[in-house]
């Protein structure tokens, strides 16, 4: 048996956190979250969205079920780093390939284990989501401080651009021959903000035939292609710097259907005129209750975001409330009253988590019939 290699978790605030290395060597950067879902740790760490994020699992052991083929959310990890408290050496699954440690070395991404992610969890909450590095060098935490010091930073930069497409496809990318006849009747235009592999499945397998574009296409292009309705993806990062694609939406609301989520309804809320702010912690996990004001029905729901739309900022002549985050009375979904445009800040596609908020997808099927 190899000896464990020690690592740290330093935080900007000087926060000191020990334990041993995961995945690959060396030094990695970003901003520091909780995650509380209790599995899908393969498809959190493939969801675009926790780009430039080092995520930290509140479950306690992570890593028994491996790593398998089919759970990827994109072509490769996005988070930067990734916390654990303990690591399954033993994998057991039928569907599994490789292990987590295997996995995260593959990718180049630097992880750690066997930290107190419960005392992590609890100051993260208190003093919010922060930067943060992992490393397995014998730098001073004097010198890792400066280096974060000097890091960019997640407010305030557009990060999309580094995590969506540079030309349009079509999805599905290879279709298989049972699909081959499938009657395709709705075409959908997807902007891709850090689109999730699942949110492209459940839209084709409800008939849309589905083009992908690049987060700062024009209008006039997404409408030369003639949709019948327009996503708006999920995505990491601060909304407000997206100007490209906050321009683009203002000029298609009202053209055709459109529904967005997670960084969707932030771009679609500040195309209406709305602001966002950043979030203490934000909000990660797969458990969070959100109740539908127009039913009082309560789902349980997936999510990933650390801003949110400013409730009070939109137009209230103009925007119906649906959806409240039951935890803090955050905004979570809302739709325009005369224009077919609506979204929700979490992730109905439930990958992972549960599937409560399917039904959202068939309202958009039912806006653009």
């Amino acid at each position: 048996m190899t000896q464990p290699i020690k690592a740290r978790l330093v935080l900007s605030d000087g926060k000191v956190f020990e334990g041993l290395s995961l995945g690959k060597t060396g030094t990695t950067v970003g901003e520091v979250v909780f995650n509380t879902a209790m599995t899908g740790y393969q498809e959190i760490l493939t969801d675009p969205s926790y780009h430039f994020q080092i995520i930290t699992m509140t479950y306690p052991q992570i890593g028994n079920y491996g790593v398998n083929p089919t759970d990827f959310e994109s072509r490769w990890i996005y988070a930067a780093g990734f916390v654990i408290r303990e690591y399954s050496p033993v994998v057991s699954n039928w569907q599994a390939e490789r292990s987590l440690d295997d996995y995260l070395k593959h990718y180049g991404i630097v992880g750690i284990s066997d930290l107190d992610t419960r005392a992590l969890t609890r100051h993260l909450r208190d003093h919010g989501a922060q930067m943060g590095l992992i490393t397995t060098e014998d730098t001073p935490v004097e010198a890792l401080l400066s280096r974060l010091q000097e890091s960019p930073k997640m407010v305030g930069r557009d990060i999309v651009r580094e995590v969506t497409v540079t030309e349009a496809y079509d999805w599905p990318l290879e279709p298989s021959k049972e699909a081959s006849g499938k009657e395709l009747p709705y075409r959908v235009a997807v902007y891709d903000y850090g689109i999730k592999f699942s949110i492209l499945r459940i839209l084709h397998s409800l008939g849309c035939r589905l083009r992908v574009f690049p987060a700062h296409t024009p209008a006039e292009e997404i409408l030369a292609w003639e949709p019948d309705g327009i996503f708006l993806s999920n995505g990491p990062g601060d909304p407000e710097p997206v100007e490209k694609s906050i321009a683009a939406v203002k000029k298609l609301l009202g053209k055709k259907p459109i529904f967005g989520i997670c960084l969707g309804i932030q771009i679609l809320g500040l195309a209406l005129g709305g602001k966002t702010s950043k979030l203490k912690f934000g909000h990660h996990g797969a458990n969070h209750p959100v109740k539908h004001l127009p039913t009082g029905r309560v789902e349980i729901t997936s999510q990933n975001h650390g801003f949110v739309v400013d409730i009070d900022s939109l137009p209230k002549d103009d925007i119906k409330i649906t959806h409240i985050n039951l935890n803090d009375g955050t905004l979570e979904g809302f739709k325009h009253k005369s224009l077919r445009a609506f979204a929700v800040q979490y992730h109905p596609e439930s990958a992972p988590g549960p599937h409560d908020s399917h039904y959202l997808f068939k309202q958009f099927i039912e806006d653009m019939k």
